[in-house]
């Protein structure tokens, strides 16, 4: 076979190999689920049963057996509900699919392009909770945050300051409280002192959950 034939040829089955990529990028991406229940500000479940966790992002929680209810929790999840409840969403995946309860991962979008994680920050029902590998949307997440604060939106309302320090953890960026067992167990080259609460709410740091400080 002449050489040009073989590039001809190469080029062909590249050509067709991306065009089967994309496709199945853009089924994925394209496809809509109905949401038939909100759990709360970050979680939905579809009619199909599956369970969605919002990538990037934490919300208040709400009552249950397992935990009483925070400030901004019942607001947050009819925030999340009005946006979705009963209507076709569209998946977005990044790194990881699953967490570890068995939670699909993923960046919630309505037909009309609406970002579900973004808005929930925007208005101040939610906050940025980087992880990685799945970082997809840290930056813009960042952003609106900031926005929502500077604003005093939502749980940005209740944000309580603490006597002492704030010990944030560059790699994990996670914030704690002085008295917090895990800010003894940070590497010295990973530590990051903050003053101010609202700082380290700015620099994308969110709270390990024995110092969340929407009380």
């Amino acid at each position: 076979m002449r050489l040009i034939d073989r590039i001809r040829g190469n080029i062909i089955v590249t050509g067709i190999l991306f065009l089967l990529l994309c496709a199945g990028g853009y089924a994925e991406c394209s496809e809509l689920f109905e949401v038939r229940w909100v759990d709360d500000g970050d979680t939905i479940v579809l009619t199909d049963g599956r369970r969605v966790r919002y990538i990037g992002i934490n919300s208040p929680e709400v009552e249950s057996k397992y935990s009483k209810a925070e400030p901004f929790g019942d607001e947050a999840r009819e925030f999340n509900r009005r946006l979705v409840y009963l209507k076709k969403v569209r998946l977005e995946f990044d790194i990881e699919k699953y967490d570890q309860y068995d939670r699909l991962l993923a960046y919630v979008f309505l037909p009309d392009g609406t970002f579900i994680n973004n808005a929930l920050i925007t208005d101040g029902y939610a906050y940025c909770l980087p992880k990685k590998p799945n970082v997809k949307y840290e930056e813009l997440f960042l952003k609106s945050q900031q926005n929502a604060l500077l604003l005093n939106k939502g749980i940005w309302q209740n944000l309580n300051h603490n006597s002492g320090e704030y010990i944030g953890n560059s790699r994990s960026k996670r914030f704690h409280l002085e008295s917090c067992p895990f800010a003894g167990k940070i590497d010295k080259n990973s530590i990051k002192i903050y003053k101010k609460i609202r700082d380290a709410y700015r620099d994308g740091y969110a709270p390990c959950k024995k110092c969340l400080n929407f009380k």
